[in-house]
Order: structure tokens, then sequence, then C-alpha cells
């Protein structure tokens, strides 16, 4: 008896429609983005910097180039991701649009 009647109550307060979630939006990561551009990225290539510099005092140069070309690649590497993603988005926009 005490069941019936609190689904009876609850169905009286809460309209069909309010039940309902609202549609989910999607994440907005462009402040993330632009954060780690600005201040994360240029720290860790201090960072990279400072080793080269201190393995270069100790006579180490061919690490430190081994080192540098390596860092090198990786950077052309992110570089033609990031134009791979944008020239992927043109081309998505100018076949579905």
């Amino acid at each position: 008896m005490i069941a019936t009647e609190l689904a009876a109550y609850a169905l009286t307060a809460f309209p069909h429609g309010t039940l309902a979630e609202a549609a989910p939006k999607g994440i907005d990561t462009t402040g993330i983005v632009t954060f780690f551009a600005k201040n994360i990225a240029p720290i860790l290539l201090a960072v990279l910097g400072v080793i080269f510099i201190g393995r270069a005092s100790r006579g180490e140069i061919s690490k430190v180039l081994t080192s540098s070309a390596i860092a090198i690649v990786g950077l052309a590497f992110i570089a033609g991701a990031a134009t791979l993603f944008f020239l992927g988005d043109y081309l998505v926009k100018l076949i579905f649009s």
C-alpha cells in the first residue's frame, strides 16, 4: 500500500517531460589546448635545451646531436599531425557541405 502511494505521488510530482535529460553537449577543449601550447610546451622545450647544453658542456656532442635530431623529428611529426588534422577537417567540410 505504501509503495503504490509513493508511486502515485512520484507520477503526479514529476510530469513525464521533466524526467528526460537534456541532450549531451560536446566538450570544448580549445582552452586546454591553448594553455598547453602557450605554457607547457615552451617549458618542456626549455628543459630540453638545458639538458642539451649540459651535455654539450661535458663534451658529449654526439649524444647532443642525436637527441637534438630526435627532438626535431618529433616536432616534425607533431606539426605534421596538426596539419593533417586541419586538412582532414577541411576535406570533411568540403565533402559534406
